[in-house]
């Protein structure tokens, strides 16, 4: 039941999200490996890129990748959250002394966010190739993959290369989910219990206090995931030969160094805003969503345990 909780909540957030996960993609692709004012700029700021995707490419262009989009964050943040949860309950996010340590809450997240982003990496490629796809040529940025759907393309890149091409990129992942959610869970946790510990009003409402601590997470996952998120989508996307390897970049170290060559540090920024307004919902969404669906399953069984113990 963890796991189903996990990935209700954040197929709640990611339907919402998903354009600005689309504009973030484009944002971060443009202009790759080419030093500033070399390259054509389609797309300057969130909004310009939003309006740019919706003129240019049609407003549906806006919720590219839905499918693979919403698969992802159910299969990958429902095995984040719900293991996540279910070590919580466990206590193995608490010292000796039974309070919420800082520490093993990271330790335990970036486990269960690993573990997510193992899963869910067939359905991140698939989710980029198709959102960075452009319908219009002339605001083409980065390796364009001509798939049409999601099962078509899982269909073609299993045909071009096996099973193991399907988990292409993985190794990008694995760092960008580690540490979104040693962060993201972690300080979501502190927040929390540091807001609902307080003698305010704050402490008895569920909603308030899920959205101040889901605010404080936002903050600290954007700054600390967006290098490690650029690196992803540009290892995810870039073509690759007859044989599955990478046209640009080999590994993932290779991939953060050429772009610290080409583009200099703030490179690794590229569609920081973009993914800033994303996460700050998306976080804010399906932490809060995700809370209270805990809430009310822990309602759920303990009246259900009470009409078993105590029949009428």
């Amino acid at each position: 039941m963890e796991l189903a909780l996990g990935g209700i909540a954040a197929v709640g957030a990611g339907f919402f999200t998903n354009p600005l996960e689309v504009v973030k993609i484009r944002m971060q692709l443009q202009g790759e490996l080419q030093s500033r004012g070399k390259y054509a700029v389609h797309y300057r700021n969130v909004l310009h890129a939003a309006y740019t995707i919706g003129s240019k490419d049609g407003i549906f262009a806006l919720q590219k990748g839905l499918a693979p989009a919403l698969c992802y964050q159910f299969v990958m943040n429902g095995t984040r959250l719900g293991l996540y949860d279910w070590l919580h309950k466990r206590g193995m996010t608490k010292n000796r002394n039974g309070d919420l340590s800082f520490f093993r809450c990271a330790i335990v997240a970036s486990l269960s966010g690993a573990l997510g982003a193992a899963v869910g990496s067939p359905l991140f490629l698939v989710k980029t190739h198709l959102q960075s796809l452009a319908n219009e040529s002339s605001i083409a940025v980065g390796y364009q993959h001509k798939h049409k759907r999601m099962s078509l393309a899982m269909k073609s890149i299993y045909a071009q290369h096996g099973f193991l091409g399907l988990f292409r990129g993985i190794s990008s992942a694995l760092p960008r989910v580690v540490v979104a959610s040693a962060v993201q869970l972690s300080t979501f946790e502190k927040s929390l219990e540091f807001v609902r510990s307080s003698n305010s009003s704050l402490s008895e409402n569920r909603w308030l206090s899920a959205f101040l601590a889901s605010l404080v997470s936002g903050i600290f996952v954007s700054v600390a995931m967006a290098p490690f998120d650029l690196m992803s989508t540009r290892f995810y996307n870039q073509g690759v030969d007859s044989q599955g390897k990478g046209q640009l970049y080999s590994s993932v170290i290779d991939c953060g160094k050429k772009i610290y060559q080409k583009e200099g540090f703030l490179g690794f920024y590229k569609g920081w805003t973009a993914n800033y307004f994303r996460l700050g919902p998306h976080t804010l969404l399906s932490l809060v969503i995700w809370d209270q669906l805990k809430h009310y399953y822990y309602v759920y069984e303990t009246i259900g345990i009470e009409k078993v113990v105590c029949p009428d």
